[in-house]
Parts: C-alpha cells; sequence; structure tokens
C-alpha cells in the first residue's frame, strides 16, 4: 500500500514548533537578573550560561549534522526535544541546589546540544519539500527562532514573578519538550524526486525551469571546497558585526543620539521585532533575486548604514538605521541554507549546514569581547562601527568571489552535458 504523502506546510508548521522552543534561548537576559539577586552572583557568570549555551549549538551542529542526514528528522528532532527539554527542565534543579556549576551544565551543555540539532533538522528537511521556494520555506523556520524572544519574554517573566524561578525552568522544560517533540513526529523527507504537483506540471510544459543544483556533495566533500569557506566567513563577519551592534545597541543610542535608558530598551526590544520579519522577508526575496544578490545586498546596505549611523542625530532616523541592519542580521541566518543547497545540494545539505554553523558558534564569542575590546581601546562606541565597515568590505569582496566559483561550476557542468551529448 503508497503511503500517504504529507502536506508540507504542516512539515513547515511543525518545524516553526521546534524553532520557537529553541529560539527562547535569545530571552534568556529574562533570567539574569532574577538569577544574580537570589543568588548574588556576578553578571558575567550568570551571562557565561548563555554563551555556553550558543557555543555548544555551533559544536553540536557541527558534530550531530551527520546523525541528522543518517537517521532522518524525526529521530533527530526527537533527540534535539529530549536535550533541550531535560536541559531546561534541569535548570529549575541547578536553582533548587543552588548549584552555578549544574546551570552551566543543564542550560549550557545539554540545552545547546538541543538548540544544535533542533536547529539543523526542520532547515535541512524543508529544503527538500520545498525546491521551487527554498528561502521562503527556510525563512519560516528560522523566523521562528528570531521572533520567538518576543513570545517567550513576557510568559517567563510573569511566570518567574507568580511561581519563581525554579518552578519556571520546571514548566517551560516540559512544554518545550512536549511540543518539540510533537513537531518531531511529522517531519519526514519527501520522496526520492519528489516535486510539488502544480511545479512539476509547469516544468513539464515548459513554464517553469526547475534549477538545477550546481553538484550534489557530501559534507565531507564540501569542506575541501573554497566557497564552503566563503559562505563561512561571509556568515561569521554578518554575524559577528550584528551580535557586536546588539550587545551594545542600548548604549549607542544614549551616546549617539541622546536617547533615555527607557527610550533606548525599547529600541532594543523592536531589534527583536526586526531581527525576525528579516529572516522571512530576505530569505523569500531571496527565491526571486538569487542567493548571490542577496548576500552582496546585505554588505553593500551594512556599509552604507554602519559609515553613517556615527553621525545620524536624528533618533527617527538612526532607528530606521539599526532596524535594517536587524534584518540584514537575521536575513543572513534564513538564507544561509537555501545557499548551501544551491552550492553543495541537498544530499547532506543538514551536515554542512551544521558545519557552517560553527561560523555562528565563532561570531557568538567573538562578537561581545570585539564590542568591549574596541569600545576600550578607542573610548567609544562609535569605534565598533567604523571598525565594522572595514570587516563588511571584505565581505563584500567575498560574496563577489563566491560568483566565480558559480561561474566555474555552471561552465563544467556545460562541458559535460556537451560531452555526454556526442558520445550519445
Amino acid at each position: 500500500m503508497e503511503q500517504k504523502l504529507k502536506n508540507r506546510w504542516l512539515i513547515a508548521a511543525a518545524a516553526v514548533g521546534i524553532h520557537l522552543s529553541i529560539g527562547s534561548v535569545y530571552a534568556w537576559s529574562v533570567f539574569t537578573k532574577p538569577i544574580t539577586s537570589q543568588f548574588g552572583w556576578g553578571l558575567s557568570e550568570v551571562q557565561l550560561t548563555f554563551s555556553i549555551a550558543i557555543l555548544f549549538l555551533g559544536l553540536s551542529a557541527a558534530f550531530l549534522g551527520h546523525y541528522v542526514e543518517k537517521h532522518g528528522p524525526r529521530k533527530s528532532g526527537t533527540l534535539a526535544a529530549i536535550f533541550f527539554g531535560v536541559g531546561i527542565a534541569g535548570s529549575g534543579l541547578a536553582i533548587n541546589l543552588e548549584s552555578i556549576t549544574l546551570l552551566y551544565l543543564f542550560y549550557g551543555v545539554l540545552g545547546g546540544i538541543g538548540l544544535g540539532v533542533g536547529y539543523i533538522t526542520p532547515v535541512s528537511t524543508l529544503v527538500k519539500w520545498f525546491p521551487d521556494r527554498r528561502g521562503l520555506a527556510t525563512g519560516l523556520a528560522i523566523m521562528g527562532f528570531g521572533f520567538a524572544s518576543l513570545i517567550a519574554g513576557p510568559v517567563m517573566q510573569q511566570l518567574i514573578v507568580s511561581i519563581g524561578i525554579a518552578n519556571t525552568f520546571y514548566v517551560l522544560g516540559l512544554i518545550y519538550f512536549l511540543v518539540m517533540f510533537a513537531s518531531a513526529q511529522y517531519l519526514s523527507p519527501p520522496p526520492q524526486g519528489w516535486l510539488p504537483a502544480g511545479f512539476s506540471a509547469q516544468a513539464e510544459a515548459g513554464k517553469k525551469q526547475i534549477k538545477a543544483d550546481l553538484c550534489q556533495l557530501t559534507a565531507n566533500e564540501a569542506v575541501k571546497t573554497r566557497r564552503f569557506y566563503w559562505l563561512w566567513l561571509m556568515l561569521f563577519i554578518n554575524v559577528t558585526c550584528g551580535i557586536a551592534v546588539i550587545s551594545v545597541a542600548s548604549p549607542i543610542a544614549q551616546e549617539i543620539v541622546g536617547l533615555s535608558a527607557a527610550a533606548a530598551a525599547a529600541v532594543v526590544g523592536l531589534n527583536g521585532l526586526f531581527n525576525g520579519a528579516g529572516r522571512i522577508a530576505w530569505a523569500s526575496l531571496s527565491d526571486y533575486i538569487g542567493r548571490p544578490n542577496t548576500y552582496t545586498a546585505f554588505f553593500a546596505i551594512q556599509i552604507v548604514l554602519f559609515f553613517l549611523l556615527p553621525n545620524l542625530r536624528d533618533a527617527l532616523l538612526f532607528q530606521i538605521a539599526l532596524y535594517l541592519i536587524m534584518t540584514c542580521y537575521g536575513g543572513g541566518f534564513a538564507s544561509i541554507p537555501a545557499y548551501i543547497g544551491d552550492l553543495f545540494g541537498t544530499k547532506q545539505l543538514g551536515a554542512i549546514h551544521g558545519y557552517i554553523l560553527t561560523a555562528w558558534a565563532a561570531a557568538g564569542l567573538a562578537g561581545p569581547i570585539f564590542a568591549a575590546w574596541v569600545k576600550e581601546a578607542t573610548g567609544s562606541y562609535t569605534g565598533i562601527l567604523n571598525v565594522s565597515v572595514g570587516m563588511f568590505v571584505v565581505a563584500f569582496i567575498i560574496s563577489l568571489l563566491v560568483r566565480l566559483d558559480i561561474r566555474k561550476l555552471r561552465e563544467q557542468a556545460k562541458k559535460q552535458e556537451s560531452s555526454v551529448e556526442l558520445a550519445g
């Protein structure tokens, strides 16, 4: 009996469910003040929990990418649910035992592993279900990750006030486990060679051309190519400069345009909204203008905006520039899986995506350190913006170099086609 084909939009909804759960990590700052107040731990000690989680996100995405490809999205999604659920709930135990070491272990290490596997699992599946709209599909899921803190933040705040820190972790751990576990059960790859009904009909009629991937490489073959490192560097620069600005957005707004602390805090809150919106907007646009043009646009726009920001004295113009930067920051995350599919194929997309995400782990550590170092060296937050301009110029050049590789691969593919036709 033939297995009933799953609804790809429900697959997308399941992917969003997983990303909305793990994306709550971006609301970690809601816990920092209550935890420091209750136990007298230093702010940097408590903040280290978040850094460990992001580090293990990158490491687990890299090391468990092959697990995702070998065992499929249902098993790897279930694994992510177990690690993330236990990590969050275990943080409640760490609070009850007043152990910051256990907090690092549960939230940072176990939660971080759940984050990494949970991040790449639905994305690699969606790319295969949406050959016609790769950018839109991956943008939807990764938008969930970006928007999660807007939903989770107020809920966490309310729970901490009403039931305490430890119980909040217990409740959230259970909820996230159930949502992620249920979502994972619906995830599965499409049948081999499957195409959407309308899309394949249009392709057969010659109305739509199926854009072939440049090649089909394994993860270990991909890391031997130049273009892998071009993508890694582009993501690293985009995230490092983005995180540097995010980590000092409030003091920069106060220093440059003289916003009050309350107004600057509101700007920081809206950053999350534009970060999430940029993920779906840029990823969808990339389906029409192509991934190479999308990344070149990210860097061209940010070179101009980072250059202008220190000189903007009007609060409204400053905010518009900052929010545009946030859309490029979020868009970089959302467009990278589709770009990987274009350049390396979908054979081991999850594993390649995992390797590329080590750029995020590295940038998560480098960004805030970079911001603090430039501030100390120059005595001003605007120095961060000036150094970022130089880094974006490098990224812009890299975005053009990738095109040379793409052109070379297309020419090779044409030559192979011609030789096959001649042989035939």
